[in-house]
């Protein structure tokens, strides 16, 4: 049986995005109460069932009679895929802009109210704690807390992490 990576003529798939961006922020950018906000992000309903059908298939995220029966009365989002809108929001606010190296994990995750279709959703990040990486002295960490609030401004999910980032000047 012969498959398109058996096929020498088959077409490349696609390469993934050049990682060339240049950098805006750095640690040193990042201080301790800094607040940003940013996004606009609808929710649509053909979004949450996709979600729901790949990674959280429970009837309340996939079927509308079930969802009305539910505590939630109508079709809602996962909270995992809120985390991911929440990702996409920081990403195209901030974090594909600096020179992140990734996060040693995230705390306190909390889903405080359901996302439904319909809803448009911003986040807001607050620096909490920042300090240079005693290991390495390139890398500065950010410990940040993060809400994402549906369009009536009420919070839906917040969470609190630590990132890695780049330092501009390296401690000596």
């Amino acid at each position: 049986m012969n498959t398109e990576q058996d096929d020498p003529k088959a077409p490349s798939p696609p390469s993934p995005p050049s990682p060339a961006r240049v950098p805006r922020w750095y640690w040193e950018d990042f201080p301790i109460g800094e607040l940003r906000e940013f996004g606009a992000m609808p929710v649509t309903r053909e979004a949450v069932l996709a979600f729901a059908r790949d990674f959280d298939p429970q009837p309340f995220h996939l079927d509308d009679a079930a969802a009305e029966a539910s505590l939630f009365g109508r079709l809602a989002a996962s909270g995992w895929h809120t985390c991911a809108m929440a990702m996409r929001l920081l990403c195209d606010g901030y974090l594909l802009d600096s020179a992140s190296l990734g996060s040693p994990g995230m705390d306190n995750i909390r889903w405080h109210a359901p996302v439904f279709p319909g809803d448009v959703l911003s986040a807001r990040s607050t620096v909490i704690d920042a300090r240079p990486m005693a290991s390495k002295p390139g890398v500065g960490l950010v410990q940040s807390k993060s809400e994402v609030l549906n369009q009536h401004g009420v919070v839906v999910l917040s969470m609190q992490g630590w990132g890695m980032y780049r330092r501009r000047v390296p401690a000596a």
